[in-house]
């Protein structure tokens, strides 16, 4: 790291290197464990996909939703890195809470500890790093520390699952929820050393004055949060499901009194500030769609990987494998229909070798299967009669859980590509406006879902599994949508939210994407409602290509505004 930058990015760096190790190696398993049958070698929550959605949704929405709050209790009470304390512990807490099997209690209140910890730790370790570098000999290198400290974060988040898989193949789900765990614990010795050997970390840890026009932490709780959780629990405790589930229910319930009190901030503001607000709940609403989509990485595309991908491996990759992963091991049996010898509609159950081929690519050792499915002929149940007296070996297959650091790997890989495409556009007084990258983001996004739809496809629907470069494809153009939008959007925020309420407008940044996260869970639960999956990828395509369509019709609007309150750039 060079010495030009102050000695705390290094302190910061790695801290947050373990939390995404942490959190990631966790996310990586998270929908993986809760679906894997209690009779397993190393038992999961035996859940089905759907409610497995549904809770890594919800999941992923809180995480995202609770640093709104935790920025406000650092600012006001507890300061940046005390909150980071409390937070790293927590988080340490909740891992390996995750690791006692079988225990839902434990499991739900783990979840919460994650949850709350995330919520303190998120947005001040970011806050931190712009602490570090107002000194004015730092000033100059502040986007350069802030690129530094996202990498942080995607490598943390790239290595993390080869230590998921090792842990899990050899030792079970439980160790590598603890490997989560003790990561964090890493992370939090090092913070701590760190502060105590750096003077200077010491000296950026003040609270925030109050601005003229700032609302106060009570006015925010009284206003916004007690009437959210108000509603919450009312949504909750209704009797059935309005929208397919308790916690959906609860979320949207919780999300109604939030957008009202935004909506109330506009129609109390004056006509700049309305403008300004009015053109990023605009982003926000592109942003919901944009995440809805993003992190079905972490269930719907886990199920796909798992079920629908060509991961046999040969010798040599066996054996690199093992070194820094391990390898999973099946039945040996003929993994497509032609293999198989069996043709007909993609969609139908089938028999091959010792498995029972379920109409979601699942499958099921045949010597599980007691009395005959009803949709099996004579013949296909007389072969599972004899798969049963068979002796077929193994299938060596690489971890599901590896395509999970597909796209941290693209997004170091490529960050310095679109910085630099950009940087090259700039000196040509072509670079386009933050709205309009925001804009090319989704249509990127777009384009990356219908890689899938011709991945379904060319695999007859899981009929033959699909190459993991299909894989690669999605998560090399979303990546860089990726960077075209969430950095882009971030700085749109700071740059266009009116001054006296800037953190309130970055909090509903986070709560966009909340709503998209919980979104995400909704839209992966509908898995295994269609049979055929292309028209579940191309669902995706066709919501993030309206999205693009409305953002592009709107682009004049914002660059209006853009320009009134920027004045910087050009689209």
């Amino acid at each position: 790291m060079s010495q030009k930058h102050p000695r705390g990015l290094a302190i910061i760096f790695f801290t947050e290197f373990w939390e995404r190790f942490g959190y990631y190696l966790m996310i990586a398993i998270f929908t993986l464990y809760m679906v894997a049958p209690l009779t397993d070698t190393f038992p999961g929550m035996g859940m089905n996909r759907k409610n497995a959605a549904d809770i890594y949704g919800t999941f992923l929405a809180l995480v995202y939703l609770t640093p709104f709050f935790g920025g406000f209790l650092a600012d006001k009470f507890l300061g940046y890195r005390r909150s980071v304390y409390i937070g790293a512990a927590a988080m340490a807490v909740g891992y390996m809470g995750l690791a006692i099997p079988g225990n839902l209690p434990v499991f739900y209140t783990s979840l919460l500890i994650i949850v709350l910890g995330n919520g303190l730790f998120k947005p001040n370790m970011a806050a931190l790093v712009g602490r570090l570098y107002e000194r004015p000999e730092y000033l100059a290198l502040k986007d350069s520390g802030f690129s530094l400290y996202y990498m942080s974060v995607n490598i943390g988040a790239f290595v993390c699952s080869f230590a998921a898989a090792w842990m899990r193949l050899r030792y079970g789900w439980g160790w590598a929820f603890a490997t989560a765990g003790i990561g964090m614990a890493i992370g939090f010795v090092w913070f701590l050393t760190g502060n105590i050997l750096i003077s200077e970390l010491k000296t950026i840890d003040k609270k925030s004055p109050p601005k003229a026009g700032e609302m106060s932490l009570m006015k925010i709780v009284v206003s916004l949060f007690v009437p959210a959780f108000v509603a919450a629990f009312l949504g909750w405790i209704i009797p059935g499901n309005l929208l397919g589930s308790d916690s959906t229910d609860a979320f949207i319930f919780f999300c109604l009194p939030v957008l009202y009190f935004y909506y109330n901030e506009w129609r109390k503001s004056d006509e700049q500030e309305r403008r300004s607000m009015a053109a990023l709940y605009a982003i926000y609403g592109v942003v919901i769609v944009f995440w809805a989509v993003f992190h079905q990485n972490g269930s719907a595309l886990t199920y796909w990987t798992q079920y629908n991908t060509e991961r046999s491996i040969g010798s040599t990759g066996e054996k690199i494998l093992n070194v820094v992963a391990g390898v999973e091991e099946v039945s040996t049996v003929p993994r497509t229909r032609t293999e198989a010898g069996l043709h007909g509609e993609a969609g139908r159950t089938f028999v091959a070798g010792s498995y029972y081929f379920d109409n979601y690519g699942g499958t099921i050792p045949a010597g599980n299967i007691v009395s005959k499915p009803a949709d099996l002929s004579n013949e296909e149940w007389a072969a599972v009669e004899k798969a049963k007296q068979s002796d077929y070996g193994v299938l060596k297959l690489w971890p599901t859980e590896l395509q999970s650091s597909i796209n941290p790997f693209f997004v170091v890989l490529l960050t310095p590509v679109v910085v630099g495409f950009f940087a090259w556009l700039r000196r040509r007084k072509k670079e386009p406006s933050t709205p309009a990258k925001i804009a090319y983001g989704m249509l990127l996004s777009s384009l990356a879902w219908v890689i899938m739809v011709f991945a379904a496809l060319v695999s007859g629907n899981g009929a033959d599994k699909a190459s993991v470069w299909w894989l690669f494809g999605i998560y090399g153009v979303i990546t860089i949508g990726e960077l075209c939008l969430s950095p882009m959007g971030l700085s749109l925020v700071s740059k266009m939210a009116p001054k006296r309420i800037t953190a309130l407008m970055m909090g509903g940044w986070f709560l966009a994407t909340s709503i998209g996260n919980k979104l995400s869970g909704v839209m992966s639960g509908m898995w295994d409602a269609f049979d055929n999956k292309a028209w579940y990828f191309a669902t995706n395509a066709a919501l993030t290509a309206l999205a693009f369509v409305l953002l592009l019709i709107l682009l004049p609007w914002l660059r209006r505004i853009y320009n009134e309150t920027v004045e910087t750039q050009k689209i």
